[in-house]
């Protein structure tokens, strides 16, 4: 039996986006979904209890970190990530591929693989196909990905062939040494940059790979969202319909919508968690910037539309207050409205499939949040 399993639950009549379900070893969610990112095996300033309130049905963390610190064996011997962060849901590993490709001049691309420096001490280390499939059955998740070339936007037309066509021979080695099919499902990715015929000859050549899972990677890397969705138009058809569609590092709510609405079933992203940390939330009014000198006396909470926590207890001066004043608090409640925002957002996507609205919900979203 496949590790994982794509349930096709109905089509939205108004968009063509689909409303679906994955089972995996440790459970199930419900597609389209949007992944909270734990780097380092937890998500910044939540507990497992936390991200469980806000409904996270699936967790993100990565390979290149959790193999610098604490290291997969430390992991394994816990007995695996589900139990060294004590989750009990669906986990997904990254295969660490952006983190190396984004370190720039303190790495070296090679067709073995990529050896670059580690960002915490400067210790050498070479990342292959089958090393980053290694760490991966170590760390254990549900969901794991085929190691890939994540380009830069701009990058020359011959440049992207060239990594794309890596990516797919590198695609090979990662199915040929992964052996923990029956508990892990490897996911190919898409790459090709911005080129139509780039991203239609990599979907191919990973179809013939016959993957459980395809992700489409190297988008929102500074490329304007016309490109990114001409991208996704030229590439999504060409996937299976029995298999989940993975649109990697993506979380702002207009690509979400915009995702969903194309057939994506999975999305990640720190921005959440990130913009958090700098005291920017998201609401159904759009963003907010919560240490602004106007919330200072505006005690309405942060979005009245919001069940959570934060929302459900806590003034904007309260929180503008706290994280003026350097208290961990702040941070923890801008955090976790944000996840809440975001896990709150797709379950409506979801509901609006089910519809069959969910043009009419973009449009209503949209106005709101302030997209044009």
């Amino acid at each position: 039996m496949p590790a994982i399993r794509y349930e096709f639950i109905k089509k939205c009549k108004q968009t063509g986006a689909r409303l679906g379900r994955v089972h995996t070893p440790h459970g199930s969610f419900d597609t389209p979904a949007f992944m909270p990112v734990g780097t380092q095996a937890t998500v910044k300033g939540m507990s497992p209890d936390e991200m469980k309130a806000v409904e996270a049905e699936i967790l993100l963390s990565n390979t290149y970190h959790l193999y610098l610190r604490p290291g997969q064996d430390i992991v394994k011997n816990a007995g695996g990530l589900h139990q060294f962060m004590n989750w009990d849901r669906p986990i997904l590993t990254d295969s660490g591929g952006f983190q190396v490709f984004s370190l720039g001049g303190m790495r070296d691309i090679k067709e073995e693989g990529v050896t670059f420096k580690s960002y915490i001490d400067g210790s050498k280390h070479l990342f292959s196909p089958e090393r980053a499939i290694e760490i991966q059955n170590d760390l254990g998740a549900d969901i794991i990905m085929a190691f890939d070339e994540c380009i830069p936007y701009p990058c020359e037309y011959d440049y992207a062939k060239k990594s794309l066509e890596r990516t797919t021979r590198w695609a090979k080695r990662c199915k040929e040494a992964h052996k923990n099919t029956e508990k892990q499902a490897l996911f190919g990715i898409v790459q090709g940059g911005t080129y139509k015929e780039l991203r239609i000859q990599s979907a191919k050549e990973l179809l013939e790979l016959d993957f459980p899972g395809y992700a489409i990677g190297g988008l929102s890397v500074g490329e304007p969202g016309e490109e990114m969705y001409a991208m996704l138009d030229c590439t999504v058809p060409l996937l299976p319909e029995d298999r989940p569609r993975y649109l990697m590092g993506v979380g702002s709510p207009d690509y979400l919508v915009e995702g969903a609405i194309r057939g994506i079933d999975m999305f990640d992203c720190v921005l959440p968690t990130r913009i958090g940390r700098n005291g920017t939330v998201m609401t159904s009014r759009g963003r907010v910037i919560i240490r602004d000198a106007k919330y200072a006396r505006d005690y309405d909470r942060l979005d009245p539309e919001c069940d959570c926590y934060t929302c459900r207890n806590f003034s904007r001066a309260y929180i503008r207050h706290l994280i003026k004043a350097g208290e961990v608090l702040g941070i923890r409640l801008t955090t976790w409205h944000n996840l809440r925002f975001l896990l709150n957002l797709m379950k409506k996507v979801r509901q609006a499939i089910m519809e069959d609205r969910l043009g009419d919900f973009r449009n209503e979203f949209f106005t709101s949040f302030g997209y044009k």
